[in-house]
């Protein structure tokens, strides 16, 4: 058994996380560190672990833990590791965007890998430290990059996705209460969300020549979790042609599957899944991508990467089923 712990225990993904880490076969939780919850039994805060576990939160780690999962705040993770040192047989795997982009991939003596297990795959299996993709880069890059792969792109694409409450985390805002999200309908940062940029390096690494825009639209939804992705743009494969070409890039993939019916977000919320549709529209090739956010877009996609890491079988602990009804 491998030891894990967790930094960052409150929050939506680390909930997730532990939710995964209990029923894992092959690891054993060691600790989850929350300075605001340090003595409170963990399923005070995720309230359906009780009966469950009986751990309580800690402001203390173990530096020798085999696997560390990072769920801080945006910026936290580098304030937590210059603070703390770790084993240096222990895998860290980041879920903040702190070395997601190639510019920050490097801490100290740490090479930080991008854990998207669908394009790097094999770097995952050699590497110590992953930095985990965000929840609509996730949808994104899967919607796009066999397009990329083939060098299709070649003209602007135009995505419009809407998220879960889930999306914002655990702390409160104006947009994130009931009152302001049920029977709403909004879209912030559009053009300019946070993701656009590990998107547009997956983009360049696989198509150096793209040079047009990749136009994001991020939405809030009135659901709690999960994406729902729309991505167009202009090419001129027939539907059939994209259609082989996703399958084949797709066809080592455990977790993204192409689908050959339209498909909805419920096929996917509480799985590891993405499920992609392919439509042809006049000269515009439209894919579908739907994930749940805290699963294949956070945490599920963690424990991936930890599986990948330690040379077990990828699904191991992520035999998820969806809760259709």
């Amino acid at each position: 058994m491998k030891t894990v712990g967790i930094v960052g225990g409150a929050g939506y993904t680390a909930g997730e996380l532990i939710r995964l880490l209990i029923n894992h076969p092959k690891v054993s939780l060691d600790f989850v560190y929350s300075t605001s919850n340090a003595g409170n039994k963990i399923h005070q805060v995720h309230q359906d672990l009780i009966g469950d576990l009986e751990m309580k939160f800690t402001d203390s780690v173990n530096a020798n833990v085999d696997v560390l999962f990072l769920c801080l705040g945006h910026g936290n993770s580098t304030k937590f590791l210059e603070k703390y040192n770790f084993a240096a047989h222990t895998k860290i795997i980041d879920l903040s965007n702190d070395f997601r982009l190639q510019d920050n991939k490097y801490f100290q003596d740490q090479q930080y890998i991008y854990g998207l297990p669908e394009l790097n795959k094999k770097s995952i299996e050699e590497a110590q430290f992953i930095a985990n993709p965000g929840c609509f880069a996730t949808a994104i890059q899967l919607a796009i990059l066999p397009l990329a792969f083939h060098k299709l792109l070649t003209h602007d694409v135009h995505i419009n996705a809407v998220t879960g409450a889930t999306g914002a985390g655990v702390s409160l805002s104006k947009t994130t209460h009931f009152t302001w999200r049920d029977n709403n309908f909004s879209h912030y940062k559009a053009f300019n969300h946070q993701h656009l940029g590990e998107i547009e390096e997956s983009v360049k690494r696989l198509q150096p020549t793209y040079d047009e825009q990749i136009n994001f639209i991020p939405n809030r939804g009135n659901f709690s979790r999960g994406i729902f992705a729309t991505a167009y743009t202009e090419c001129s494969k027939s539907v059939e042609d994209i259609k082989v070409l996703y399958t084949e890039y797709y066809q080592d993939a455990v977790f993204t599957k192409v689908s050959t019916t339209p498909i909805h977000l419920k096929q996917v919320v509480n799985t590891n899944k993405c499920i992609l549709q392919i439509e042809k529209h006049g000269k515009n090739i439209l894919i579908t991508s739907v994930i749940d956010n805290l699963l294949k877009g956070a945490s599920g996609q963690a424990i991936h990467n930890m599986n990948l890491m330690l040379g077990w079988p990828e699904d191991t602990g992520l035999q998820l089923k969806a809760n259709f009804f």
